[in-house]
């Protein structure tokens, strides 16, 4: 069985590994239900969803009427203002066909006009928190991408505290010095006031090429798919017990997920991850400028 560990201070203790709905965003109905249903055999108990994901929300539905006491559910919004957060919320609330989630997560809040949105009067922070005293919602996170998300992190939790933070975290994300830095400095926050640390991208190989995509590629990435590589990366997030680590966009890449993290393959040697740097021609997907987006 995978670990489990608190999920900061709210109490669950959730598996180590967390399924990402992003698998789902582009599936059928059954193989929605055959990924779900393969959780509880390597102890996965949290799912992390969000309204962009596709269909994700509305194919976990089935899954969570005969399921939902067993899970910590996690979804997200994009939305920025109050109105726009209040609405994306019960939206989800009525896909997911709940009456209340775990944890409400802002979207991807890096840019510097949509935090103060989110952070101001009538934002979305505001009403996440009113959502949160009528119990539509237990606790409120916030996520992003690129290299700027661990400092604009820490910029969040000095405007409010947020249960979880959501991040990019690999081998070759970590070699930007900078980016480390913001890293290390947010870890320590977050280890001081007990909120969870989530952590994603950890299996990426690489930006697809405009020759290499598939035609329609069930990651925006390209991921790893050697089995040994894969559970060095696992194994390097893992390794650091303050850490979660969401499961890969790619849902065939699930199975393999869960089954090194359950065998709990240890610390890699630096050597082997520079190893597959190389081997893998693996490249950063973000830099902090032209490739900051996803």
């Amino acid at each position: 069985m995978i670990a489990r560990m608190p999920f900061g201070s709210t109490g669950h203790m959730s598996s180590r590994v967390i399924f990402g709905a992003a698998g789902l965003a582009k599936v059928s109905q059954a193989t929605a239900d055959i990924a779900l249903s393969r959780l509880a055999r390597f102890g996965v108990n949290h799912l992390d969803t969000a309204y962009s994901y596709g269909e994700a929300e509305i194919l976990m539905r089935p899954f969570l009427a005969d399921h939902r006491d067993a899970f910590f559910l996690a979804t997200k919004t994009n939305e920025r203002s109050g109105d726009g957060a209040r609405r994306g919320l019960e939206r989800s609330l009525e896909r997911l066909g709940v009456e209340q989630v775990d944890l409400i997560q802002l979207h991807d809040l890096v840019e510097q006009d949509e935090f103060e949105q989110a952070h101001g009067p009538k934002g979305a922070v505001e009403a996440l928190s009113r959502a949160r005293d009528e119990g539509l919602v237990r606790f409120i996170g916030v996520t992003g991408h690129g290299l700027r998300i661990p400092s604009m992190h820490l910029r969040s939790l000095e405007r409010f505290p947020f249960d979880s933070v959501l991040f990019p975290y690999s081998y070759i994300l970590l070699k930007d010095d900078s980016f480390r830095r913001d890293v290390e400095e947010l870890l320590s926050l977050c280890a001081e006031r007990g909120v969870a640390v989530q952590t994603m991208k950890s299996i990426a190989r690489r930006r697809w090429s405009e020759k290499g995509a598939p035609v329609a590629p069930r990651s925006w990435y390209e991921p790893l798919e050697d089995r040994a590589a894969i559970a060095r990366a696992v194994g390097f997030v893992l390794s650091r017990e303050q850490l979660f680590l969401i499961s890969s966009s790619d849902y065939e890449l699930l199975e393999t997920i869960l089954e090194v993290a359950d065998s709990d393959p240890g610390a890699p040697d630096v050597e082997e991850l520079e190893a597959d740097l190389s081997r893998f021609e693996m490249a950063a997907l973000f830099d902090g400028g032209a490739l900051e987006q996803i």
